[in-house]
């Protein structure tokens, strides 16, 4: 793999911004595809995002960042999402952040002019680097290892990425998404990292290999029968203990669901 550094100021990464949910997170003219197929979903906390902020207005230095270039000269984000998107969401105005000696919360538009400027000037250290797709995804596994531990399924979904992976987020992977809707009383654990998709794809195994379920089914168009699978364990439970009760929470359903006739 090839790898060369270069300097990205935060006016050249915030430019042509775009978060459109699922068709894409794109910036730096829209060359730059900050969520690629492996790329894990946005999970920084206000606390981590603020201080991303607060590190770059002060001109302290920020870790470096990994893109990788395509074979059409643009690029994608193997290392930085998070800081990348905070960065962008602010300077868009999405928030408000304490900034220097200020105690009150600042957006973007309420910083001075040299203020402003000072943060669009900051430069960013990143690596660029060339290689096949499974150098590609080695680096992006072992870097963030390193950093904000990836979850075993964060992990299978990189691995294993593609049109099935990419449909099943949109059913178990976002932020009110429909698994959330009518799941949430009965699992526990993050959607946005990736719990909730973990645990639909142990149910519907039934052998709970998750790694061979998601092999077979990786080049599938969609994962609608994983949904409506799931659809049913939840319409199950109801059915059979309509009066819920929080001890409910966290019990493997799916294995109560073959047992006894669900399936």
């Amino acid at each position: 793999m090839k790898i060369e550094l270069r300097k990205i100021t935060v006016r050249e990464l915030a430019d042509g911004f775009d978060d459109d949910g699922e068709a894409g997170v794109v910036g730096f003219s829209g060359r730059l595809d900050i969520r690629p197929p492996y790329q894990r979903e946005f999970v920084y906390k206000d606390k981590q995002r603020d201080a991303v902020i607060n590190t770059v207005s002060r001109n302290f230095p920020l870790n470096v960042m990994y893109w990788a270039l395509r074979e059409d000269g643009n690029f994608e984000v193997i290392d930085g999402q998070q800081r990348t998107i905070s960065i962008c969401q602010y300077i868009q105005g999405d928030y408000s952040v304490s900034i220097g000696s200020f105690s009150q919360q600042r957006a973007f538009h309420n910083l001075q002019e040299d203020e402003q400027k000072a943060l669009l000037d900051y430069e960013l250290m990143i690596y660029v680097c060339s290689g096949s797709d499974s150098e590609k995804l080695e680096w992006f596994r072992t870097i963030n290892i390193a950093g904000e531990e990836l979850t075993q399924q964060e992990l299978r979904n990189a691995v294993y990425h593609g049109s099935w992976v990419s449909d099943a987020k949109k059913y178990f992977s976002r932020s009110n998404c429909p698994a959330y809707g009518i799941g949430k009383d009965h699992l526990s654990g993050a959607v946005n990292r990736q719990d909730f998709l973990e645990t639909a794809i142990k149910w519907m195994s039934q052998d709970g290999n998750i790694e061979h379920y998601m092999s077979v089914h990786q080049k599938d168009a969609d994962a609608q029968a994983l949904w409506e699978y799931f659809q049913s364990v939840i319409g199950w439970i109801g059915k059979v203990l309509p009066k819920y009760r929080k001890e409910m929470k966290g019990v493997d359903w799916g294995f109560l669901f073959h047992v006894h006739g669900g399936a």
